[in-house]
């Protein structure tokens, strides 16, 4: 189940990647960082958290 919401992230982050829709890469940022987690890599929960406070800074207009 894990590696499912890894790939569904992985999706998500692709099609933000295409659209520049901020809420699919805060979605899919949330999804790896489940992932991630779960997989205990730690770095990458910390790369994701720190991404996804600068997408979430930018979707209300911090930046």
């Amino acid at each position: 189940m894990i590696a499912f919401v890894g790939w569904i992230g992985s999706a998500f982050m692709v099609a933000f990647s295409w659209s520049l829709w901020l809420p699919l890469a805060m979605l899919g940022l949330s999804l790896l960082t489940v992932q991630a987690t779960a997989t205990k890599t730690y770095n990458l929960v910390t790369l994701n958290v720190i991404s996804l406070i600068g997408f979430v800074a930018q979707w209300f207009g911090v930046w």
